[in-house]
């Protein structure tokens, strides 16, 4: 398992790893590459997870998910907030994604 200091070190080095296509979240499936591509939960994996805690702002916790659809032949990052600042649908989404594994 890698360990980074900050989101901005992370999304650099996976991308590095190959996990290029960035990530939104849209409507419960995730949409990559300008939403030309929509991944339901049961087409990708989670291969990583990176939480990053802000030590004097609650706006800095994030969490990098590095993914992967070995189908779709695609690698990518997700990131989100948690916490506070947390979107709803992400957090349903990514509970749907936990149950999964």
């Amino acid at each position: 398992m890698h360990y980074y200091e900050t989101v901005t070190q992370a999304v650099s080095e996976l991308a590095k790893r190959g996990y290029t296509l960035n990530f939104n979240l849209s409507a419960g499936y995730l949409a990559g590459d300008g939403h030309a591509l929509n991944l339901n939960p049961d087409e990708f994996n989670i291969d990583e997870v990176h939480r990053f805690e802000g030590d004097t702002d609650p706006g800095d916790e994030m969490v990098v998910y590095a993914i992967s659809a070995d189908a779709k032949g695609v690698k990518g990052i997700l990131v989100n907030a948690f916490g506070v600042y947390s979107d709803q649908e992400s957090d349903t989404l990514m509970a749907k994604l936990k149950q999964s594994h």
